[in-house]
């Protein structure tokens, strides 16, 4: 199972302080469960900060043992999140988390911010 952690609170930039409207997150969570309904083994859950703030529209997706990849820069909308629930998809069928490049949707290049070991890993000095 790939956990896709989005966050709900993430404005885009030239709408970060507009608050008389619903942060761009809240939409890209509703559009992320969309993407993600009819894919096993990919759920999707929200937070209200990630503490990406300079970034709209920030996700992490992890899994237990795996790599965690942090993504942002999105805009929140339908396709961004199809194409994040793809990469899920293969980080999901990945044994260590790692998603061959030749198979990342076009929607997640560029997008990546950090990758982040497993707590289990071993770390390198």
């Amino acid at each position: 199972m790939s956990t896709i952690t989005v966050c709900t609170t993430c404005r885009v930039p030239e709408k970060k302080d507009v608050t008389d409207e619903p942060p761009c997150g809240e939409a890209f969570i509703e559009h992320m469960r969309t993407a993600a309904a009819e894919v096993e083994g990919v759920s999707v859950r929200p937070v209200k900060c990630l503490m990406g703030c300079e970034r709209s529209c920030n996700v992490a997706l992890s899994a237990e043992g795996k790599l965690t990849y942090v993504l942002g820069r999105f805009e929140g909308t339908a396709e961004d999140a199809q194409a994040v629930v793809e990469y899920a998809a293969g980080h999901r069928d990945s044994e260590t988390g790692v998603v061959p490049f030749r198979t990342w949707p076009q929607g997640v290049k560029g997008h990546f911010v950090a990758r982040i070991p497993p707590l289990s890993a071993p770390v390198e000095g």
